[in-house]
């Protein structure tokens, strides 16, 4: 069956932030991808020099009335990345009403992207937005630890903390909740940075069940840029894949991003030779080189069940 995803994110000409970190690795997994670019950019803001346009809300409808009045507006997924304007989100919210209404077994995927490491990098208007219209019809969140906070009010330090997050961001709507990474000690050592996932499980009777579960991700001593919207995108891919089976799914999706980073670090290395510190233009992601990992994940981070689904 065709699966067909509008993903609604960044672009850059150069390089791999936004849709161009999700639609390339999205269709090699099978999937239709049509793109609608919220910024467009010449290259990430890392850069020394940017330049390039911003999608207004008005602009946003054009483009969706355009699909719309085609009837070719019909979707399986709905995946969206980085906002920085209030109209232009919940423009995105009445799009998403409209699609869901037309197909009730659509899946939207949020990455709630407001910043990171206690900073936030879009307007903070964005904030009651995403908490009161954007998450309450998301059925996959991928916030980091400090989004997560800012959506539930709640300060996370331990593993418990986590887990209670998790359970207080599925009240708010979503089914599938994923801490993409937090500061929570980790048992291999301070190398290693760890993520939580929770599923909620509709069981044959009606009543729900969960899984969650911790993952122990290495540390790469590098900043990367695009990596948050790849995830999103894979965790996309293999829920759809491997339903229910939120160990499986977040294994391939953290293998995969392991994979293209390591990849990447490697070249940036190469090139910058021996003793420099890589430019932003050499640690671009490695995504093209990286199909084959994309499509066949060799899983190299496990997860740990903290809780199995009941029967």
């Amino acid at each position: 069956m065709e699966c067909r995803v509008l993903s609604i994110q960044s672009h850059v000409v150069r390089g791999y932030v936004g849709n161009k970190s999700a639609a390339f690795p999205l269709q090699v997994l099978g999937f239709e991808v049509d793109s609608i670019n919220s910024v467009q950019f010449s290259n990430h803001t890392g850069y020394a020099h940017w330049k390039g346009q911003v999608l207004t809300a008005e602009e946003l409808n054009v483009l969706y009335d355009g699909i719309k009045l085609n009837e070719v507006n019909h979707y399986d997924y709905i995946l969206t990345g980085y906002s920085r304007d209030t109209s232009f989100l919940e423009t995105v919210v009445d799009i998403i009403l409209e699609l869901k209404k037309a197909n009730q077994s659509l899946v939207y995927v949020c990455d709630p992207v407001m910043g990171d490491q206690g900073v936030m990098y879009v307007p903070e208007n964005l904030l009651p937005v995403y908490r009161d219209k954007v998450v309450p019809l998301a059925d996959i969140i991928t916030p980091n630890q400090f989004e997560a906070e800012l959506l539930t009010g709640r300060k996370i330090e331990t593993e418990q903390d986590a887990v209670e997050v998790m359970d207080l961001l599925h009240q708010m709507g979503p089914e599938t909740v994923v801490l993409t990474n937090t500061d929570v000690p980790s048992a291999e050592g301070d190398n290693f940075l760890v993520a939580f996932g929770s599923q909620t499980i509709m069981k044959p009777d009606g009543k729900k069940t969960s899984q969650k579960i911790r993952m122990d991700i290495p540390r790469v001593d590098a900043v990367f840029v695009g990596t948050g919207d790849l995830f999103a995108a894979m965790l996309l891919a293999w829920t759809q894949l491997h339903p229910n089976d939120l160990k499986t799914a977040c294994e391939k999706t953290v293998s995969v991003i392991q994979h293209v980073i390591k990849r990447t670090m490697t070249y940036a290395n190469k090139v910058a030779g021996p003793g420099n510190v890589p430019s932003p233009a050499q640690l671009e992601l490695r995504m093209v080189q990286s199909k084959a990992d994309i499509e066949n994940p060799v899983i190299i981070v496990k997860a740990k069940i903290l809780q199995k689904p009941s029967n």
